[in-house]
This record gives structure tokens, C-alpha cells and sequence, in this order.
């Protein structure tokens, strides 16, 4: 199966202006997405509406899609790109995600064969009390039941559970799976909560989740650079 690792990247944010150029150790913040997404020697394509997002990583094996301004999401601009080559199966590795590992990717694209969508989920105690993680809560397959940015399982009484678990936002999408999402009109769940993989759950596509013991954590605050800055290598 023909299959590749799309990073979307969007110039403009609300949070951190022009994040994508966002300098980290001297190196734009999409530069080390692209080189780590290199590193695990996959087909990587950067889809972006900015002509100056990839001119910083043009001198790179990467390649680029400028894809409309106007798209809603990441997920869009993947699928757009997923429109226009002969894609099987595609990782939507997020621009702002400035950690890959190869067995996760692997994973991903092993699961696929099975599933039609897939992400990754990590445990972390601390993401119970905070609205900027999202949490996942498991069936017995290891399918996701829900996602929110709430205490889900509500920690009631004593009892031990391999909750919480932190969301990653990393997806491996099936062809014909991503193509369906981007056509669905948004659901109710997903406006309340803000996460558009609740579009998915409400209409009956299972997401399967695989639990990674690596270590992800996005860019989206200063906080967050403060954070990923010691853990980048050179």
C-alpha cells in the first residue's frame, strides 16, 4: 500500500502568532516537525497555505503542497493532498508536534490494515486537571468511547484505573476514512467540546488507540516552548 506522513501547517495562530516560524534553539518550529518526520524514513509532505512556511524547510527531502487558506483544519489539508496522490494510508502528523518516533509510526500504519482510523494515547496523571489535554477513555478493543477536554472517567472514590490517558494528536487515516470525514458535517458533540474526532465517534467511525510510552508534547503556548526546548537535540 502506497502511504506517507502529511504534516499540516498553518501560518496563522491565535495563541502564538506565526508558530510554524516560531524559533526553538535557532530552528523554526516546522523545521524540526519536517527533519524528525524525516528521520523515520517515510515519504514526508508538508501541506501549508504559506509560501514562507516552506521556504524554510525547501531545502529539505520534504514534499510540499501549498493547499487553499481558506481550509477549516489540518485534517483538511491533509485530506486535500490525500486528493490529489495516490494515497492508501496517511499519518496526519501534526506542524506543531516537534516529536516522531518510528515505532509509533510503524504501529499506526500496522493497525491500519485493520482499522480506519487510528491515534495514540500516553498516560499521564497530571492531564486529569488540565483543559489543554485531551482525554480518551477505552472499550475493551481499545477503541475510543469519548475524547474531552474534562476528567473523564469523574475520579469517584478510590478505585484504581489505567485512566487518565492523554490524547495524542497524531492520526493515521485510511484513504476512503479521511475523505468521509472531511465530507460529514459537524456534529453537536464536536462544537461543545472542540475536538472534530467526535464527528467521527457520533457517526460510527471507531478510532482505535494505541498507547505509546514515548514522550509528545505540542506547541501551542510559550509555556510549551519552555517545555519541549531541553528535550530537542541539536
Amino acid at each position: 500500500m502506497k502511504r506517507a506522513l502529511v504534516i499540516p501547517a498553518r501560518l496563522r495562530s491565535t495563541r502564538l502568532p506565526k508558530k510554524p516560524l516560531r524559533r526553538i534553539k535557532g530552528k523554526p518550529l516546522i523545521r524540526w516537525v519536517v527533519e524528525r518526520c524525516l528521520s523515520l524514513g517515510e515519504r514526508v509532505i508538508l501541506a501549508t497555505d504559506s509560501e514562507e512556511v516552506a521556504k524554510v524547510i525547501s531545502d529539505l527531502p520534504v514534499e510540499i503542497f501549498i493547499t487553499p487558506s481558506d481550509l477549516p483544519s489540518g485534517t483538511d489539508r491533509v485530506a486535500y493532498v490525500v486528493r490529489e496522490l495516490d494515497l492508501d494510508l496517511v499519518v496526519n502528523h501534526q506542524g506543531d508536534e516537534p516529536f516522531a518516533y518510528k515505532e509509533d509510526t510503524e504501529r499506526i500504519f500496522r493497525a491500519l490494515e485493520g482499522d480506519p482510523v487510528v491515534t495514540l494515547a500516553l498516560h499521564d496523571p497530571e492531564a486529569l486537571s488540565r483543559p489543554e489535554d485531551v482525554k480518551v477513555v477505552l472499550d475493551k478493543e481499545g477503541k475510543a468511547l469519548y475524547f474531552s477536554r474534562a476528567p473523564i472517567p469523574y475520579p469517584r472514590g478510590e478505585l484504581k484505573s489505567p485512566y487518565p490517558l492523554k490524547h495524542v494528536g497524531i492520526y493515521g487515516f485510511r484513504r476512503e476514512a479521511i475523505l468521509r470525514f472531511v465530507s460529514m458535517k459537524k456534529e453537536t458533540l464536536e462544537e461543545i467540546e472542540g475536538l472534530e474526532q467526535l464527528r467521527l465517534l457520533a457517526s460510527g467511525i471507531p478510532i482505535k488507540v494505541l498507547i505509546t510510552e514515548n514522550f509528545y508534547h505540542g506547541v501551542d503556548t510559550e509555556e510549551d516552548i519552555r517545555v519541549v526546548e531541553p528535550l530537542l537535540g541539536a
